[in-house]
């Protein structure tokens, strides 16, 4: 397919579906009263949310227990994965699962080791796929936290 021309939607779900499950890294985007905050982090795919960990006093953390919200990328800015998703929960670190702890310490640092850290597990309600311009129209894939069948823009 040419660079120009749009992939369909159903290989546009593939690409995001992929990129979610095999990449480990993104960028994490919060907000609240204190403005808005970027970090980069790692992450791991748990079933439908991603799971994330930072310290637990941190404005990341500040912000998500302010808004609940939270929008990341994956990939870069010419082939991205954009996420709007909700905090499912702050899991402490003693109570997250052992196989996620694992996987992520595989990526990461490992919080397990480190004192203060929590885990950040988000549900992705909105994503959005593009590679270019072209691919503007139609880069709605997800809403709602459903997968849509046909694209919704």
């Amino acid at each position: 397919m040419s660079a120009d021309v749009p992939r369909p939607h159903a290989e546009r779900v593939a690409a995001a579906r992929l990129r979610l499950a095999q990449d480990f890294q993104m960028w994490l985007s919060t907000g609240g009263h204190a403005g808005p905050h970027l970090i980069p982090v790692a992450f791991v795919a748990d079933g439908d949310a991603l799971v994330t960990a930072t310290g637990e006093g941190s404005r990341t953390v500040r912000n998500l227990r302010e808004t609940g919200r939270a929008r990341l990328a994956v990939g870069t800015t010419a082939d991205v994965v954009m996420v709007d998703a909700a905090l499912d929960d702050l899991v402490p670190v003693p109570r997250v699962a052992t196989d996620v702890a694992d996987r992520f310490a595989a990526v990461s640092h490992d919080p397990r080791e480190r004192p203060g850290n929590v885990y950040i597990r988000l549900r992705p309600q909105r994503i959005q796929v593009w590679n270019g311009f072209h691919e503007f129209p139609g880069r709605t894939v997800m809403l709602k936290g459903d997968w849509l069948p046909e694209p919704a823009d």
